[in-house]
């Protein structure tokens, strides 16, 4: 089983590109934000965590009805203080690691032959090293602006601004990346290019069913994957072409 590591800026279409990838290739998806969502729901452990920090310095955190975290506030907040960011991060990425493996190890025995973790801070969770090829949706500085604004029109440009600037830069993801999709252009293009990247990086029906049929060989090609990433891609600074990703893969 192949599994991709999908990333991208705020407003750069990766959302648009993992539905693509569900609804016409019926690929799994391992979304990061939606398991986010759930680990933090009222009576969850991180949830705890989160109303014991950030509430003393947000006494509108928990929304007293449905007793939910007051998402918009809290991440109003964290944005505008990195050392705060961090904290949450802290407490939400490990529950959340927790959960996408899990949802791995389902993919892996249901035979998929590609599983697709959606994560925006693939590379700042180091969720990238546990992947075959790592795919990165871009798009222009000015347009990525002009879409979160529209995406969003309770964040003030200065919020918008203040979100993107708080991310990896596009340049760095760029150089962590495998493969880089460029959304600049029409949604019909955008679909045109993950067709493309789809039909170049699936594996073989054999070797899925052969991984998964013999454990060791399965255990062995996740631990080189493994071990590529961590040992030998540090320090590479340029994206591989396509046609090398299909001979690897």
């Amino acid at each position: 089983m192949l599994i991709v590591g999908l990333t991208g800026g705020i407003a750069s279409g990766k959302s648009t590109v993992s539905k693509r990838l569900h609804e016409h290739h019926s690929l799994t998806i391992v979304d990061a934000d939606k398991i986010a969502k759930e680990i933090v729901e009222p009576g969850k452990p991180a949830y705890n965590k989160i109303v014991s920090h950030f509430q003393p310095n947000l006494p509108n955190l928990v929304d007293p009805e449905t007793k939910a975290l007051n998402r918009p506030v809290l991440g109003k907040y964290v944005f505008e203080n990195k050392s705060e960011l961090q904290v949450l991060n802290s407490i939400t990425h490990p529950a959340v690691r927790r959960q996408m493996i899990w949802e791995i190890i389902k993919s892996w025995f249901s035979f998929d032959k590609m599983v697709i973790l959606d994560v925006p801070l693939l590379f700042e969770a180091k969720l990238d090293e546990f992947c075959g090829v790592n795919v990165c949706v871009i798009c222009d500085g000015e347009l990525q602006l002009e879409r979160l604004m529209a995406r969003n029109p309770e964040l003030s440009a200065e919020d918008c601004k203040n979100r993107i600037k708080n991310q990896m830069s596009n340049e760095v993801k760029i150089s962590k990346s495998d493969v880089v999709i460029e959304n600049n252009s029409t949604r019909e293009k955008l679909y045109e290019e993950v067709d493309k990247i789809v039909k170049q990086l699936m594996p073989s029906t054999f070797w899925s069913y052969f991984e998964v049929l013999i454990p060791p060989v399965g255990l062995a090609s996740a631990l080189i994957v493994y071990l590529r990433n961590t040992l030998f891609k540090k320090g590479v600074s340029s994206t591989v072409p396509i046609a090398k990703l299909q001979k690897t893969a």
